[in-house]
């Protein structure tokens, strides 16, 4: 293994893991990630040769300098500090990866990449920053380990130093080389990451929780925010359909629910309809809330009930996202929901919570976090809607209004019931028209007009909108609800992913003895997100968004409670491995410890088969090939020689220093011992072949040395 490459790609691989957990972090948008993420790629691929170009260097300070005056430049121009801040050290580390040069270099790259996992600990923490975390651990010993052997080769060995042979040193040679490290020297510095990680773990464990808001930024982060403004357009939001990127996640504790009970198998698909936001007011082309300001609630302790009677059995506990406006959502039947992770800081209390006129509840909190909270569903109720406040989900834009009201008479006939009515124009509306989430109609003027006499197509904003306005003609108050409609469900994780392609809209109708009912106008194969997975691809989806739930709900979301749930499980282990249950216990460990014992034989075995193998014969040097141990002994035979004809070396001496200073002098035998001395260093030193013929000859001529007189003249 080369030194030089294997240095190389192991500060390669740490710099990429600093710059993956950095970029991970949601504070750059998706195209900045991708142009960082190919500058980065280039910049590892650049070759050394190119790198050692004094113009490459040149550009890299002036690059770095016009990157910190343009990000001061943005910054004072209102910029957010945070995201210039971390663009501009991303961009840094790729211009010193672009542009290194030896190990000084080197080492600045592993401190900027451990800064770079230090912030990625701030802004992200999720599951790609766990990977990243574990692969540095890994990596890191052996890079820095490498990084230190090969700045002490650069900085002794181009002073002048001189090896034992007495030529100055080949640096390039030594990173070349394959005998500087080998696969047991980088298994046992990658190793040492092991108790680093232990060591790491329990600290982590141990330490007491005190809550994030003492250690995170508050910061906005609209780009991972997810949600629904508080104006809906028509056509402006059917995109969303499209998004794949997880809203919620729904683990559900009623296995009654759609079915699911009696030991069947859950869904794949399930339409939970969780309401988050109802609208009274349509102008034509967008629908707004009249009242949209909201009241504190009195919370009984973590616990919000939204419906008189009966407090409702426990149905489902969402693990809902940053989302932004930061609403609950629910489904239509809950009477309550309690919030499960009540710690902020050192505040026992939970986030606050408030709710407006239409039933819209939303949570305050000092971090921009998601919120955990499970939902109770029951039968309450029917509240009376007030008769003042009737004409606001009664009103229709005067400019729809006539030819609204004569395609609701004509599709309602003789009926005058509000259950069949609504019923009635719900069928009409799933069989009549097409679903279309490119509708023409949402450019048009009039763009409910134009769905239903014009195009007949659209996405659910229209199906709702016609519903409301259709039953409105008729004297039914309704209102216009977007919310999601449900969710895939995840094999790994035992929950269903609600995603923000499942964002829906529907409409409730008000019905005396019954209150606000659910009813959805669009066709229901439609109503399934755009962009469904299937096959492996869906698999590892799923695997990766059990993975990422388990990791922000364990380790990112590990607070005071888990800890404590934690000791006690310890504990009450520890009091079941007494007495006649420690067998019972032992029993499942007994093959796994017996495999690791047998693993660990079969390993010593087949090292002292591989020691016996390369072990040294009898005369042969230790480590050394034979070739060597032959051409030392006849080296040695030609010392001999040499100090029996008073032109012997010193100890001090380095045998090529000693043959070239007999060369100098102008002794007859100097040609003879530097061809001699040349070929013991090669043999040696350079890895080259001696045969049994090269052994012969070395043999002869030094013996013929042996037998050398000096001439008479030459003597005098």
């Amino acid at each position: 293994m080369k030194f030089g490459l294997v240095h190389r790609i192991m500060t390669d691989a740490l710099a990429s893991l600093g710059l993956l957990s950095l970029l991970t972090g949601g504070e750059l948008d998706l195209t900045m990630t991708i142009l960082t993420a190919v500058c980065m790629v280039l910049a590892v691929f650049i070759p050394e040769r190119y790198q050692e170009h004094p113009r490459l260097r040149s550009l890299g300070v002036f690059a770095s300098l016009t990157l910190l005056g343009v990000q001061l430049a943005r910054a004072a121009g209102g910029g957010d500090l945070l995201q210039l801040s971390v663009e501009f050290a991303a961009a840094l580390q790729v211009i010193r990866v672009a542009t290194r040069r030896g190990a000084a270099h080197d080492q600045q790259i592993i401190l900027l990449a451990l800064l770079h996992l230090v912030a990625g600990t701030v802004l992200g923490g999720g599951l790609a920053y766990g990977l990243s975390l574990i692969g540095f651990l890994v990596i890191a010993p052996g890079a820095l380990v490498l990084s230190h052997l090969r700045r002490e080769v650069e900085g002794n060995y181009r002073q002048g130093a001189r090896d034992r042979t007495g030529l100055p040193v080949d640096v390039p040679r030594i990173l070349r080389s394959r005998r500087v490290i080998s696969r047991g020297f980088l298994l046992v510095t990658c190793s040492l990451s092991i108790p680093v990680f232990v060591f790491t773990a329990l600290l982590f464990l141990l330490f007491p929780r005190v809550g994030l808001s003492l250690l995170l930024l508050n910061h906005s982060r609209a780009s991972r925010m997810i949600g629904f403004s508080t104006r809906v357009d028509l056509g402006s939001v059917g995109k969303l359909r499209s998004d794949p990127t997880i809203a919620m996640r729904v683990h559900l504790t009623d296995s009654n629910i759609n079915g699911t009970g009696n030991n069947k198998a859950p869904a794949s698909r399930l339409a939970l309809y969780l309401r988050g936001t109802s609208f009274d007011e349509y102008d034509g082309t967008a629908w707004t809330r009249s009242r949209p300001l909201h009241q504190p609630l009195v919370q009984d302790g973590n616990f919000v009930w939204t419906a008189g009677g009966p407090r409702g059995a426990l149905a489902m506990n969402i693990d809902l996202e940053p989302i932004n406006p930061p609403i609950v959502f629910l489904p239509t039947d809950a009477v309550g929901f309690r919030v499960l992770d009540p710690s902020e800081g050192l505040s026992p209390k939970g986030p606050k919570i408030t709710v407006a006129a239409d039933g819209e509840y939303k949570y305050e909190r000092v971090e921009e976090r998601g919120l955990q909270y499970a939902v109770y569903r029951g039968r309450s109720r029917a509240p009376i809607l007030p008769a003042g406040e009737m004409q606001r989900y009664l009103g229709v834009p005067p400019a729809i209004e006539d030819e609204v009201a004569q395609l609701a008479r004509s599709w309602a006939g003789s009926e005058t019931n509000p259950r069949e009515l609504a019923l009635a124009i719900e069928d009409k509306l799933r069989t009549g028209f097409r679903y279309d989430l490119d509708s023409p109609s949402g450019g048009a003027a009039q763009p409910l007009l134009h769905f239903l006499f014009v195009s007949r197509s659209g996405h659910c904003e229209f199906y709702a909108t016609a519903m409301a306005m259709l039953m409105r003609t008729l004297g039914v108050p309704t209102r216009f609800v977007t919310g999601f409609i449900g969710g895939t469900y995840n094999r790994f994780g035992d929950f269903y992913a609600v995603r923000q392609g499942d964002a829906h809209s529907w409409v409730e109708v008000y019905l005396d003895n019954t209150g606000w009912t659910r009813f959805d106008p669009t066709p229901p194969l439609s109503s399934a997100p755009r962009s469904e997975m299937t096959g492996v691809v869906a698999f590892l989806r799923d695997v990766i968004e059990a993975a990422a739930q388990r990791w922000s709900r364990h380790v990112v979301g590990y607070d005071l409670d888990q800890q404590i749930e934690l000791f006690r499980s310890v504990k009450q282990r520890y009091r079941n491995w007494g007495g006649q249950q420690l067998g019972t216990h032992l029993e499942p460990v007994v093959p796994v410890l017996g495999a690791v014992v047998l693993g660990a034989l079969l390993y010593l075995g087949w090292r002292k088969l591989r020691l016996q193998r390369t072990r040294a014969k009898p005369g042969q040097l230790a480590g050394q090939p034979a070739a060597v141990t032959r051409v030392v002994a006849l080296y040695r035979q030609l010392e001999d020689v040499l100090r029996a004809l008073n032109i012997g070396r010193s100890s001090s001496t380095p045998p090529l220093a000693h043959a070239r200073a007999l060369q100098e002098l102008g002794h007859p035998l100097a040609a003879e011992v530097l061809a001699l001395t040349e070929i013991y260093l090669a043999v040696r030193f350079g890895r080259r072949d001696f045969s049994v013929e090269d052994e012969r000859d070395f043999d002869a001529r030094v013996k013929a040395l042996r037998h050398f007189r000096f001439a008479p003249e030459r003597a005098a």
